[in-house]
């Protein structure tokens, strides 16, 4: 497991794990069904991001997130956005 506490660190992680995939950029990309410039900025650690496209490349790099230390969710329709609060 990688703890990730800023975008830099998420940058540097997820370029990480497409080298030891031997992956390109442009292979990223086409995997994910995002730009290449996306991949490059997020390997940059660009703070702003379009949060659906990161995790389309973590999925294409076989990854997953897990976010530790919240309320566990136990309904399907709760992580569905049945709960509207903000």
């Amino acid at each position: 497991m990688i703890l990730i506490h800023s975008p830099q660190q998420l940058g540097h992680a997820l370029r990480t794990a497409r080298k030891q995939l031997g992956l390109t950029q442009p292979q990223l990309a086409l995997a994910a069904g995002v730009g290449v410039r996306f991949i490059v900025e997020l390997e940059a650690g660009k703070p702003t991001v379009r949060l659906e496209n990161v995790l389309r490349v973590i999925d294409a790099l076989g990854g997953e997130i897990q976010l530790n230390g919240l309320p566990p969710i136990t309904t399907h329709h709760q992580i569905e956005g049945g709960n509207n609060d903000t």
